[in-house]
């Protein structure tokens, strides 16, 4: 079993496998868009800190979602787009396995946070006179300690297994980072208990915070059909317009592809979900967030016309 383990040193990640050209273009697509997901996220991220009118828990954790974008794109997509042009396509084994749990330590944090970003909002709209008691500085920190504390541990019994199985070849995958499904057919074992225990814990990662997110959004709308005035029904359901569209992002690709029986799985079509999660969403959230809010374009204005009287001056 020590040599079965020590077999395989290397992983070979195949990618897209297209013809070179669309290659190329797919690498022009793919940078362009992780540097616009990389300037974005960094933007909201600093106007948060440094702007006083966006010092609310709302923005607090809409600057943290931004934080955990960069860093899951930058687990990610670098090596894919080195791998582009590199003849081996090669990762090693301790890279692919750090790659597979920073991945899915920092996705796993985003449900959570999700989820409290929509426990935020039922607290703004349906206990409004409460809303900075209950939200205060201190709670907001341990909610995100909270986020980041369960998310380890929902994703450290798939992680040690995974750490420990024998790899003794072939070591080809068929993806363009070090997803689970893929690395796990690869092991030189029975992979029946590990495979349960993956799918289990996308189950109720995903299914468990998307419920506590409907559950707070039902009485969220609940209370907003109450109010008598159509303006203020607008104006309340507003503030809640750029969460749902996140969550419906987030949570449509993962599902599709993690919450799912392994046997069946088309592994092109998971390619797709995942490009939708790991570079077009995360490129989308600087706009979701920004331009249907006017806090943040006021923010961004005001931000462009200090550096714009700095310069000239």
């Amino acid at each position: 079993m020590g040599e079965n383990r020590s077999a395989v040193i290397e992983f070979i990640l195949l990618g897209f496998q297209t013809r070179k050209e669309m290659e190329i273009l797919l690498f022009v697509a793919f940078l362009l868009m992780y540097g616009t997901s990389l300037i974005g996220n960094s933007l909201i991220t600093i106007l948060v800190w440094t702007d006083p009118r966006l010092h609310s828990p709302m923005y607090f954790f809409v600057a943290n979602l931004s934080f955990l974008e960069i860093t899951i794109t930058s687990t990610v997509i670098p090596k894919m787009l080195s791998n582009t042009f590199s003849p081996t396509k090669a990762i090693s084994l301790v890279g692919c396995l750090s790659q597979s749990f920073f991945y899915f330590l920092l996705g796993s944090t985003e449900f959570f946070i999700l989820a409290v970003m929509s426990f935020d909002r039922y607290v703004a709209i349906c206990n409004p006179l409460r809303y900075s008691t209950i939200m205060s500085g201190q709670v907001c920190l341990e909610l995100l300690l909270g986020c980041y504390v369960g998310a380890f541990l929902v994703i450290l019994m798939p992680t040690v297994m995974t750490t420990g199985l024998p790899f003794c070849g072939p070591n080809v995958i068929d993806h363009f980072f070090c997803d689970s499904v893929p690395v796990l057919k690869l092991a030189c074992a029975d992979m029946t208990l590990a495979e349960l225990v993956d799918f289990g814990t996308s189950v109720i990662l995903l299914l468990g915070s998307l419920l506590w997110t409907v559950t707070s959004y039902a009485f969220i709308l609940a209370t907003i059909l109450g109010i008598p005035l159509a303006q203020g029904r607008q104006k309340a359901f507003s503030t809640c317009v750029s969460h749902i569209t996140a969550v419906s992002l987030y949570y449509g690709s993962s599902i599709f592809i993690y919450v799912r029986p392994r046997k069946g799985h088309i592994l092109d079509f998971n390619k797709v979900a995942t490009v939708l999660n790991t570079i077009v969403t995360p490129m989308l959230n600087p706009f979701i967030y920004s331009l249907r809010n006017e806090k943040v374009k006021e923010s961004l204005r005001d931000a462009l016309k200090k550096h714009l009287n700095v310069s000239k001056s």
